[in-house]
C-alpha cells in the first residue's frame, strides 16, 4: 500500500539520520529499551509508528503490560522511553509522544517541543490535561454542554467549591443550598494517594472537620453502582464497578458525622459479572455515550481519558457525570491492548493521509 511504504520510508529515512548523529548503543541496550523489556526491536523496515512515552514507573508498569507490548510488536508499534536527563528535542524520531507526568517544567518542556515539532502528535495537550486537575473545572465543560437526547440526560451533581476556612463550610453549605449526604473531594485531582481520599458527610455540623480546599458535591443515590466509561480516540468502552451504597432518608436522619471511604472505582470492584436489579445495571447506551464522548471531547481537547457516569435510582436516563480522569488505568480496561494499538494506528494513518493531500 502506498500510505504503508511512505510511512516506512519516512521511518527509515529517520532512522538513518538517528544513526549519523547519535552514537549507537550496544545490542542488549537496544533491546532493552524496546517495549521497556527486552523484546528486540522488529526488523526497522516493519516500523510503522514510533511511540516516545514519558509516564511515570507506575503507569509504565500498569500500562505497558507484556500483551500490550507483543501485539503492539506485531503490529509496527515501536515504544522508546523517553530520557527525562536529556533534552526532548534532541530524542526521537517520534511520531506520537505519549506521556503522565506533572510539574511546570515538564509542561513547558512539552508545550516547546509541541510548537517546533508540529510534525508529532502529542498526547495530549498539557494545558487541556491541567484543566483535569482541579476539581472546581474539571467537571464545568458538562454542566455547560446541559447534554440531553432521546436516550437521555447528562449533567453533574450541584457542587461546591471551599478554598479555606472550614467553620464556614455549614453555613456555605446551607447558602448554596446543597442537600446532605455530600461527598467531600480534594480540589486538586493529580492522581496521587491524597487526591483521591474521599468522604461522606451525614450532617452540616461536621462539615467544620473538613480541611480546605476541597469540593463538595450533592450525593446522587445510584444503586451502589457506577459505570467507567474509557475513552480512546473515538473508542468506548463501559465497566461496571461497585460503588458506595444508596442513602436513604431514614438512614440520613440517624446518621452523624464524615466518614472517610476507599476509592471505590478500582478493578477489584468489578460488577460487571454480579446478579444486579436489570434497572441498576443496564449500561448507558451506546448512542448517548457517543454523542457526548465526541462532544466532550471536542470541548476538553483531549482524548485519553476516562468517565465516572452514574444513573440516578429510579430513572431509565438521568445521568451524572461524577469524575473525569486522564490516561485512566487502561490496564483494567478488557481489550485494551487491542484498541489503544489501533488507536495509535489510526493516528499515524490520519497524520499521513493528510500530507498526502495537502
Amino acid at each position: 500500500m502506498l500510505l504503508k511504504e511512505e510511512v516506512l520510508g519516512r521511518n527509515e529515512a529517520a532512522y538513518a539520520r538517528e544513526e549519523k548523529s547519535v552514537p549507537r548503543q550496544p545490542e542488549e541496550d537496544e533491546k532493552a529499551c524496546f517495549l521497556g523489556l527486552g523484546f528486540p526491536p522488529p526488523p526497522r523496515k516493519s516500523v510503522v509508528v514510533v511511540v516516545g512515552y514519558a509516564l511515570t514507573s507506575k503507569k509504565t508498569k500498569s500500562f505497558l503490560q507484556p500483551k500490550l507490548e507483543g501485539l503492539a510488536r506485531n503490529k509496527g508499534i515501536l515504544f522508546v522511553a523517553i530520557d527525562q536527563n536529556r533534552p526532548l528535542s534532541e530524542q526521537g524520531p517520534f511520531d506520537i509522544v505519549l506521556h503522565k507526568l506533572s510539574g511546570k517544567e515538564w509542561r513547558q518542556i512539552l508545550e516547546d517541543y509541541r510548537q517546533s515539532h508540529p510534525e508529532v502528535t502529542v498526547l495530549d495537550p498539557p494545558d487541556a490535561i491541567q484543566h483535569l486537575h482541579n476539581r472546581q473545572y474539571m467537571l464545568q465543560e458538562v454542566a455547560d454542554m446541559n447534554f440531553s437526547d432521546s436516550y437521555g440526560k447528562v449533567g453533574v451533581p450541584r457542587q461546591l467549591v471551599v478554598k479555606r476556612d472550614a467553620s464556614s463550610i455549614p453555613d456555605a453549605v446551607s447558602g448554596a443550598g446543597l442537600r446532605l449526604p455530600l461527598v467531600a473531594k480534594p480540589l486538586v485531582a493529580d492522581g496521587s494517594a491524597k487526591s483521591h481520599e474521599l468522604s461522606l458527610a451525614y450532617d452540616r455540623y461536621s462539615l467544620q472537620k473538613l480541611e480546605p480546599p476541597l469540593v463538595l458535591q450533592e450525593f446522587v443515590n445510584h444503586g451502589g453502582v457506577m459505570f467507567k466509561v474509557y475513552i480512546v480516540g473515538e473508542a468506548i468502552k463501559v465497566v461496571r464497578r461497585f460503588s458506595l451504597p444508596d442513602v436513604s432518608r431514614k438512614e440520613l436522619s440517624k446518621s452523624a458525622g464524615v466518614f472517610p471511604f476507599p476509592r471505590v472505582s478500582c478493578a477489584a470492584a468489578s460488577a460487571d459479572d454480579a446478579d444486579l436489579d436489570p434497572s441498576v445495571a443496564e449500561l448507558p447506551p451506546r448512542p448517548l455515550l457517543e454523542r457526548f464522548a465526541k462532544e466532550l471531547r471536542r470541548r476538553l481537547g483531549l482524548r485519553l481519558f476516562n468517565l465516572d457516569i452514574i444513573r440516578e435510582h429510579g430513572t431509565r436516563d438521568h445521568y451524572y457525570v461524577i469524575d473525569i480522569n486522564y490516561f485512566p488505568g487502561y490496564g483494567k480496561m478488557p481489550e485494551y491492548e487491542h484498541i489503544f494499538t489501533d488507536f495509535l494506528l489510526s493516528l499515524a494513518q490520519s497524520k499521513y493521509r493528510k500530507r498526502s493531500s495537502a
